[in-house]
């Protein structure tokens, strides 16, 4: 398991009436940086057009421990969190730095995996299991359906 961790650049419309980072922004960045590691590790939106699938959020929260303002030097991580042997269900979790040491905000999201056509929730392709199986566990990473 790799850690995947990329640079978020703080763009003028990111802010708010007060100049930092608005809390809308934030969970842009963490759709950015899934679809970014998704693209990365091949399971393109190419892909996913091809098999009628596509990964779905059923929870997004965001904890915010620090501002951000412009020019700040951002970097947002990716791990797993939780997941079924089978990857159909997984929980992602995201954290925002500023300047390499200040964590600025945690995102966490729960997640599945949707067949475009039906729009039902189904089990997840094998080229998904090796993207989620890819990334670095979380330090409190659990199986969900081990007990």
């Amino acid at each position: 398991m790799a850690a995947f961790k990329i640079p978020i650049e703080i763009r003028w419309s990111d802010l708010d009436p007060n100049f930092h980072v608005k809390h809308s922004a934030y969970y842009d960045f963490g759709a950015y940086c899934r679809m970014y590691f998704f693209t990365e590790t091949g399971t393109t939106t190419q892909l996913l057009l091809e098999h009628k699938i596509g990964p779905v959020l059923l929870r997004e929260e965001c904890v915010f421990r620090r501002e951000l303002h412009f020019g700040d030097k951002v970097t947002i991580d990716l791990k797993l969190k939780k997941a079924n042997a089978d990857y159909s269900r997984w929980t992602l979790v995201h954290e925002i730095y500023k300047n390499n040491e200040k964590l600025s905000a945690v995102i966490t999201v729960d997640g599945a995996w949707m067949d475009t056509a039906h729009r039902k929730l189904v089990a997840a392709p094998e080229f998904a299991h090796k993207t989620l199986e890819s990334l670095e566990f979380a330090p409190d990473f659990e199986w969900a359906d081990k007990k």
